[in-house]
């Protein structure tokens, strides 16, 4: 436990809590730091199979620490809630603005708070969101809604949120963490632990890759995952009728995994 991120696990899942409430978990380099270190552990443990990101009340995260200097402090997390190979929940109980709401779109699953405010208002800051942000938006609410957000720079609701995409529900604020720990432990328990990490990078994945690709890849890792320790498993509880018992382990069984190539960066001149 640090003072600006705490970290709890328990039964498969580990909860990372923003804590800086009297500032409204306003993110710090010293947070970033701690946050990304969480990740890597919740990436490397076996044990942990679901992780949940949350704030602690009344919001969030109120977007970046203005008293630091301008440029210390980005969204771009390492690594990113989207990389590491556990589902990653973001359980959005409060405001999350600029960077806070990149780091929740960051994760794999949202659950937000209606009533709370959103947005990425970087540009009312004479700077530009990040955090992936440009790359998110279009792919969660399409170009329209992004653009809208992206250059706007205005605050919507949770329930305008959900609309576009970008929840996976609208909750009350007391809602949001129970809902999101229920999925977590829903995953911890019931989904094999390599089939939902590979599944989870190849949806991240996918996103750059044509169809015949994804397909090619999905029929090589089904099957890799037919010789992994849970397989007969998996089977033999559906016969069975009973809940599965999960061994195996992602950092023993992890494939060799190969990354698209980056495309060459366009030069802004």
């Amino acid at each position: 436990m640090s003072s600006e991120l705490h970290v709890d696990v328990s039964a498969g899942v580990a909860v990372l809590t923003l804590h800086r409430p009297a500032q409204q978990n306003a993110f710090t380099p010293t947070m970033a730091a701690e946050l990304g270190a969480a990740l890597r552990r919740c990436d490397g443990e076996d044990g942990i199979r679901a992780v949940v990101i949350t704030g602690t009340p009344p919001a969030f995260c109120a977007g970046a620490d203005l008293s630091s200097r301008v440029g210390e402090v980005t969204a771009t997390i390492d690594p990113a809630p989207w990389r590491i190979r556990k589902p990653v929940i973001a359980a959005v109980n409060g405001h999350a603005v600029g960077l806070g709401l990149a780091l929740a779109l960051q994760c794999d699953l949202r659950y937000l708070a209606r009533d709370a405010v959103y947005g990425l208002n970087q540009v009312r800051r004479a700077v530009l969101a990040d955090g992936y942000a440009h790359w998110l938006l279009p792919r969660l609410a399409g170009m329209a809604n992004a653009a809208d957000i992206l250059l706007t720079g205005r605050t919507f609701d949770g329930e305008e949120a959900k609309a576009m995409g970008l929840a996976n529900a609208s909750l009350d604020a007391a809602e949001v963490l129970p809902t999101a720990l229920s999925v977590a432990h829903d995953i911890a328990a019931g989904s094999a632990p390599l089939p939902a990490a590979l599944s989870k990078r190849l949806l991240w994945e996918g996103l750059g890759m044509g169809p015949d690709a994804v397909a090619a890849l999905e029929s090589e890792l089904n099957t890799y995952v037919a010789k992994s320790v849970d397989a007969a498993e998996g089977m033999a509880a559906v016969r069975d009728r009973r809940s599965p018992q999960w061994t195996g382990r992602v950092s023993e069984e992890w494939p060799a995994w190969e990354v698209p190539a980056e495309p060459e960066r366009p030069r802004l001149d």
